[in-house]
């Protein structure tokens, strides 16, 4: 893999070790004070996807990979604030389970989905109605909904139905275990995609908006 310079290894290394100081130290000495996207896009999401073959692979812990989003998380504030300017261009995202209390796969994509720059609320674990008022009062773009059971798997086609009745807007991304097991149920709920992962979450949002996570 081309690092463009980048020490992606040595940054994968430490999310791999937990080390969340080696981490932060990495990204520190990059950091010029307005290179934080590029930062993101050539160390930390290369590192993470890298982390998620390696889950993927069965090389790694589910708990490895998490932690590692988590700190990297926590990187991507110390250089990309919450309310920093920069973030103004990126979509707003929402993420919600339906009132699945099985939440580690939403935080895991969660935590991609911050640790690659982009403006998230979480809604965690929350009904149907009020996660569609959520999502028009807060401006969503994109809202990823990860379910674990069937029966909520089909609450996104409720939430679409009142999308379409309210003129909400915003595209539905789906994933979790049903999504998985019956390739084609993204589409008879009525999603606009389904990602297999936290990694494929980030290339569906920019597919379904057009945009690409630069600055």
């Amino acid at each position: 893999m081309d690092t463009g310079g980048f020490p992606v290894y040595e940054f994968e290394s430490a999310l791999l070790s937990l080390n969340r100081v080696a981490a932060k130290n990495i990204i520190a000495a990059e950091f010029t004070g307005d290179n934080a996207f590029g930062l993101i896009s050539g160390i930390i999401s290369p590192a993470l996807e890298s982390i998620g073959d390696m889950w993927a692979k069965g090389e790694i812990a589910l708990s490895q990979e998490y932690m590692a989003g988590k700190i990297c998380e926590e990187v991507v504030e110390s250089i990309l604030p919450e309310r920093s300017p920069a973030r103004k261009n990126m979509p707003v995202i929402g993420i919600a389970t339906l009132g699945d209390e099985h939440l580690l796969g939403k935080r895991i994509v969660c935590s991609f989905l911050k640790a690659s720059g982009f403006n998230i609320h979480d809604y965690a674990s929350m009904e149907v109605e009020e996660v569609a008022t959520r999502v028009k009062d807060d401006g969503v773009e994109v809202l990823m909904v990860s379910t674990l059971m069937l029966n909520l798997a089909y609450g996104v086609k409720k939430l679409r139905t009142i999308f379409d009745k309210e003129g909400i807007s915003a595209k539905i991304i789906v994933g979790g275990a049903p999504f998985l097991f019956d390739r084609d149920l993204w589409k008879e709920v009525g999603a606009d995609a389904m990602a297999v992962d936290a990694m494929e979450s980030v290339s569906r949002i920019n597919d379904l908006l057009g945009c690409h996570n630069e600055q």
